[in-house]
């Protein structure tokens, strides 16, 4: 969660939301990263987990570059700052991601439990163990010092 949360400033220092995360394989390996870059690149979907995703999905397909599924993080751990949204949540549930990890909840936007469950949605292919909470106050006070800077200026 530590690396996560130093994506996540980074990101909140280049002025996109302070939302970092990180895919760890079966060994401990970190083997994609991503931090928000929505405001960077004009992306609406460039969020922090969909980017980390992208990156271990090519990391994998570059070290295995002829096996089938291999953009499949079956046996991987996302971890990331903020509970992920619907897109995200999907994104996780279609990249076969066992264990997602989260330090703060969002209650306005969040799919892993606050607003919606779509990681552990019994109708989809597959579900998702949730582990929420932690260092649940450090990576909310990303947030709420990011929009509070945001609002006096």
């Amino acid at each position: 969660m530590q690396e996560a949360i130093e994506l996540a400033e980074n990101a909140g220092d280049r002025g996109d939301v302070p939302i970092g995360a990180v895919v760890v394989d079966a060994a401990g390996n970190i083997i994609g990263t991503g931090a928000n870059e929505r405001e960077q690149h004009g992306d609406p979907t460039a969020h922090a987990e969909v980017l980390a995703l992208r990156r271990a999905a090519h990391h994998r397909a570059q070290r295995h570059p002829n096996q089938e599924h291999s953009w499949r993080l079956d046996d991987c751990t996302l971890i990331v700052t903020l509970e992920p949204c619907a897109m995200c949540a999907g994104a996780i549930v279609l990249a076969r991601i066992p264990r997602l990890v989260f330090g703060a909840w969002d209650e306005k936007a969040g799919a892993c439990g606050s607003v919606f469950d779509v990681v552990r949605e019994p109708r989809l292919n597959h579900e998702v163990q949730v582990h929420p909470g932690v260092l649940e106050s450090e990576c909310a006070a990303l947030l709420t010092d990011f929009f509070d800077e945001r609002r006096r200026n």
